[in-house]
C-alpha cells in the first residue's frame, strides 16, 4: 500500500491540490514520486513508457526487482549527466513468480533497498515512526489503510505544512487499485 499527498507546491506558494504522485507503470506495479514536480513528472513517464515498450518487445512483465534495478541505473546514470532527475521515488508491486508484494525505497542518488515500509519527504519523519510501531508483514488491507490514517494523522498534527489530501494505491495478486482518498475530514471520525 502506498500514499501520497496530493499538493502540488513551488515554494510557499500551492499550484494544485489534485497533483497525483502515485503512477501505474504496469498491471502489478507502481511508483510513488516526490521531488521537483517537472522532474517526477518526466522521470515517472520515462520509466512507465519504458517499462511498456519491454513488455511489448519480450512479451512478459518485468518483476517488481527488476523494475527497480533498471529505475536505479536510469537514475543513476542521469547523476552522472549534467542534468540529473531530482527526485526520490517508491517502487512497489506484487512478483506474481514469487508471490509476494515488495517494496523498493529510492532516493535522488539512486540508491535501492527493499524495504518492509518507507517514506520520502519531510512528513516521513513523522510518518515512520507509526509504521515503526504499528506495521506488522501480516496486516490486512483494512489494518494496512488504517495505519496509512495514523500516519496521515501524525503527519497533519505535527508538520507545519498543510496538506489536505492523500491518495492511496494498494497492489496485490488482483493488480494495482486506487483506495478512497484520505482527506483532513477522514481523520476526524
Amino acid at each position: 500500500m502506498v500514499a501520497a499527498d496530493l499538493t502540488a507546491a513551488q515554494s510557499i506558494v500551492v499550484m494544485k491540490t489534485d497533483e497525483s504522485k502515485i503512477h501505474k507503470l504496469s498491471p502489478n506495479l507502481l511508483m510513488a514520486v516526490s521531488g521537483e514536480s517537472g522532474d517526477c513528472t518526466q522521470f515517472s513517464e520515462f520509466i512507465a513508457k519504458n517499462i511498456q515498450l519491454y513488455r511489448m518487445r519480450n512479451e512478459y512483465e518485468l518483476s517488481p526487482t527488476a523494475a527497480a534495478t533498471y529505475t536505479r541505473k536510469n537514475m543513476a546514470d542521469s547523476l552522472r549527466s549534467s542534468s540529473p532527475y531530482n527526485v526520490n521515488l517508491l517502487v512497489a508491486g506484487y512478483d506474481q513468480k514469487d508471490g509476494g508484494a515488495k517494496l523498493f525505497f529510492l532516493d535522488y542518488l539512486a540508491s535501492c533497498i527493499s524495504v518492509p515500509y518507507a517514506g520520502h519527504g519531510y512528513g516521513s519523519f513523522f510518518a515512520i515512526s507509526a509504521m515503526d510501531r504499528y506495521h506488522k508483514d501480516d496486516l490486512s488491507e483494512h489494518e494496512g489503510y488504517e495505519l496509512m490514517k495514523k500516519c496521515i494523522r501524525e503527519v497533519q498534527k505535527r508538520l507545519i505544512i498543510n496538506l489536505p489530501n492523500f491518495s492511496v494505491s494498494v497492489v496485490d495478486q488482483s493488480g494495482v487499485r486506487n483506495l478512497p482518498n484520505i482527506t483532513v475530514r477522514d481523520l476526524l471520525d
